[in-house]
């Protein structure tokens, strides 16, 4: 299914026009979830104050790091639960000796029911593996460590 902007909108105007609480569209990678919360009190937001930090800050596009001279790691760009394999009992992406060229695939995370691929931003050799398929990754945790060629 796909639907334009003003099909959306056509479809938000006839929700609230109903006495229809919520409503769930979901058509593979098209989700829309409407809701009437109108029993609810607003909760007044507060601004959100900076925070001050004595490290700098890191590029969030940049998804590895040198590690050592020739190698770098390969860092999980968000928090979420790391797959090594497209699919449970498939091959997996990557296996320590094989060679990954940049733009490769080498995991996929799971973050909120959205899979995203990592992929190595460098050409070389699989050093290591430090995460185990499944496990939960936190943001800029080493996944892989590559030895460029």
């Amino acid at each position: 299914m796909r639907l334009n902007f003003d099909e959306i909108n056509k479809i938000i105007d006839k929700f609230n026009q109903s006495s229809v609480r919520e409503l769930d569209i979901n058509d593979g990678e098209f989700h829309l979830h409407l809701s009437k919360n109108e029993n609810s009190p607003e909760t007044p937001v507060q601004p959100i104050q900076p925070v001050r930090s004595s490290e700098p800050a890191v590029k969030a596009e940049d998804s590895s790091k040198n590690s050592a001279a020739g190698s770098n790691q390969i860092v999980a760009p968000m928090v979420g639960t790391v797959y090594l394999q497209p699919e449970p009992g498939a091959k997996p992406y990557v296996e320590p000796g094989k060679m990954v060229h940049a733009g490769d695939v080498v995991c996929v995370i799971e973050a909120m029911k959205m899979l995203t691929e990592v992929k190595s931003n460098v050409t070389g050799q699989v050093k290591n593996i430090l995460v185990e398929n499944e496990d939960l990754v936190e943001y800029d945790q080493p996944l892989f460590e590559i030895e460029e060629k």
